[in-house]
């Protein structure tokens, strides 16, 4: 309800320590959310409480620490923080914030200072584009692998385009151009976090609600009523909590002023105030300093430890604190209340009487019709989460056959194996061979060995009359020849296969 436009009284002298001023805390507000590119470069002094000052000691002056950087919220916020780091430390681009007009910054002017930083500097911003550009291409292939595009070519190339805040197509050197795309995304970005956070929580709440009427379906009637009724119970204890003041106005201000500064409310002075809670000094109120005021108010609301306070809401309503304060106080939009800007609103009538605060519980974040089409959204994802099972239950069906198949291979070829080392074991080889004019054959043994033991299977199974002691060995000979033809077996060497003939007379001629 604060609000109020910046006063045109000043004086030209005046403007310009104002926007220098300005310039010189930008790039810390912007590290701790709030704006864009700048660094603290130095603060102004905060205004003290009125006191005796030849009865205070003075306290021994130590050096000024530089304000912790905090998170901006942005995807690449470790790549700004350190680029500004390294710009702060050339003495020319520092020079130049001083006399550098906000709106100047914004639009990139600034960003042509770049060509006149030291080497080193410029180095070291090559340095770091080189690790930020690995560091997106690296995001981009896991978010291929994870969406299951391992089969296809990632274009990194073409992905790089989405991410604004740098000149892909020379991913080797920090050049002007990487400086104004940095600052014009941070500013952009910016703008519409505040809008991203409404609507993580507008989806966070109707979850919550979807997930609470899922439950109630897995009860029985009188399990649901008891439910329902624990639930419309939990509802009014929230929303019984003492009032909560209009953020920003007299009201809120004075019960920090009282409870939190531990000062009298009757001596409310909104300067002192200002300088009292502007934490680093630097003359301006930044979003993260506004926050820290509503603390008070949030309490009243929010514990920690009831079931029926949720903290995601907490900070919703601290979100919401925030944004109206700084929609009513920052006239010129530039996310940073100054001195002045505050002092302007303090003399509007709605700081003297606000109208009363809607807390979160009063102001559903959806709509049925946005519910609605959020069920049915989970319907469908629903739907598709059980389309893809089916499919990966599939692969796995169709990888266990594949894996059986080659189960059963890798046995059969261990039995190969096996059998392989027997023979080996064995030491089982071929037959020698004999050459004869060229042609190589078995020897002769191996016929004569099958002759014999053919022989003797017969001698076995048909045992011949007793020998006549008067026959000859020529006749007994002749007898046994006789005998063989009878059963299909060569008589002669003429009945052996051609080739061996030769060799088979041989036999019989030797002595």
């Amino acid at each position: 309800m604060l609000g109020g436009r910046r006063k045109s009284c000043l004086n030209k002298a005046e403007r310009g320590s104002l926007d220098a001023r300005r310039a010189m805390c930008w790039s810390r507000a912007f590290l701790t959310g709030w704006v864009l590119l700048l660094v603290q470069l130095r603060g102004s002094e905060a205004v003290p409480i009125s006191m005796d000052k030849t009865k205070v000691k003075e306290p021994e002056k130590t050096p000024e620490e530089p304000p912790a950087s905090v998170d901006t919220g942005l995807h690449y916020d470790r790549y700004l923080r350190e680029v500004i780091d390294f710009l702060e430390k050339d003495q020319h681009f520092r020079e130049k914030l001083h006399n550098t007009d906000m709106e100047d910054i914004k639009q990139g002017k600034l960003a042509k200072e770049l060509d006149f930083v030291s080497h080193n500097v410029r180095t070291k911003l090559d340095e770091l584009k080189r690790q930020e550009v690995n560091r997106l291409r690296t995001l981009i292939k896991a978010k291929q692998d994870l969406e299951g595009g391992n089969e296809i070519a990632v274009d990194h190339q073409a992905l790089l385009k989405q991410f604004e805040y740098l000149n892909h197509m020379n991913p080797h050197t920090f050049e002007v151009d990487d400086l104004d795309r940095l600052i014009k995304s941070a500013t952009k970005d910016l703008e519409n976090y505040d809008k991203e956070r409404h609507e993580e929580f507008k989806k966070y709440e109707m979850m919550k609600e979807h997930d609470r009427q899922e439950h109630l379906k897995t009860l029985d009637e009188d399990d649901r009523k008891k439910e329902e009724d624990h639930y419309e119970e939990m509802r009014k204890k929230h929303a019984d909590h003492p009032k909560v003041n209009h953020p920003g106005s007299q009201n809120q201000l004075k019960e920090v002023w009282e409870e939190a500064d531990g000062l009298d409310p009757e001596d409310f002075d909104p300067r002192t105030f200002f300088n009292l809670h502007d934490t680093n000094g630097d003359g301006f109120f930044d979003e993260q300093e506004l926050e820290a005021l509503f603390t008070k108010e949030l309490e009243k609301i929010y514990d920690p430890t009831n079931e029926e306070d949720d903290m995601v809401e907490m900070e919703e309503e601290r979100l919401r604190m925030r944004e109206h304060v700084m929609n009513e106080v920052d006239a010129n939009k530039d996310r940073l209340v100054s001195l002045e800007e505050f002092l302007v609103a303090t003399k509007k009538k709605e700081f003297l009487e606000p109208d009363s605060w809607e807390t979160l519980e009063q102001n559903q974040a959806y709509t049925d019709e946005e519910m609605r089409e959020f069920e049915e959204h989970l319907t469908q994802q629903e739907y598709d989460l059980n389309e893809k099972a089916v499919d990966l239950q599939k692969q796995r069906e169709e990888l266990e056959r594949q894996q059986e198949q080659l189960n059963a291979q890798k046995i059969e070829l261990q039995q190969a194996v096996e059998h392989m080392e027997r023979l080996k074991s064995q030491k089982i080889e071929p037959p020698p061979e004999v050459h004869v004019e060229g042609n190589a054959i078995p020897e002769i043994h191996a016929v004569d060995n099958q002759l014999h033991d053919d022989r003797e299977a017969h001698l076995q199974g048909h045992q011949p009359p007793p020998q006549n002691p008067q026959d000859t060995p020529q006749e007994h000979y002749e007898q046994q020849i006789q005998d063989l033809a009878q059963q299909g077996l060569p008589q002669t060497h003429q009945d052996l296969p051609p080739g061996h003939q030769e060799v088979a007379q041989g036999h019989h001629n030797l002595p």
